[in-house]
């Protein structure tokens, strides 16, 4: 009897502590919610037109990238301070022209488009960190002198 007694012990103190880390990995699928009855499928497409990544700027800021982005670079969507998937379209092509970008033009901000952006910032931004795809504080900064430059 006693092994029984354990082994219900160890299993409730293993849910417990699985909940109070806020994940139900440790707990059993009776104390997991029921899985919704339907889901709407959601395209790749879909999510990544909503994605935002500002990399630190203000809407302000990213209304002058998005400014400078429609004067030379073929973006064509809104000035509202919110740089998403076509904003970074236009971007990659700038970066393609001249910075050494070589991945798609699929408006997805990843560690090839950063390090391109490192190096057109460490051109003309005052960006001196790694050419490393991430960005980081330095490449905010960097990003921020670009995006005062052209307001």
């Amino acid at each position: 009897m006693r092994p029984n007694v354990l082994k219900r012990s160890i299993v409730s103190v293993t849910a417990v502590v699985g909940l109070a880390a806020g994940t139900l990995a440790g707990a059993g699928t009776s104390f997991a919610a029921p899985a919704p009855a339907s889901k709407a499928a959601v395209s790749s497409e879909a999510v990544s037109v909503l994605a935002t990544n500002n990399f630190g700027l203000s809407s302000a800021q990213a209304k002058n990238i998005q400014r400078f982005l429609a004067q030379s670079w073929d973006y064509n969507d809104s000035i509202d301070g919110q740089l998403g998937t076509n904003s970074w379209k236009a971007f990659q092509r700038c970066l393609k022209e001249y910075w050494g970008y070589t991945g798609a033009i699929d408006g997805d901000p990843g560690t090839n488009t950063i390090k391109a952006l490192q190096r057109l910032l460490k051109e003309y931004w005052g960006y001196t960190g790694a050419i490393d795809g991430d960005a980081g504080d330095g490449t905010r900064a960097a990003f921020k002198r670009m995006a005062n430059g052209h307001a």
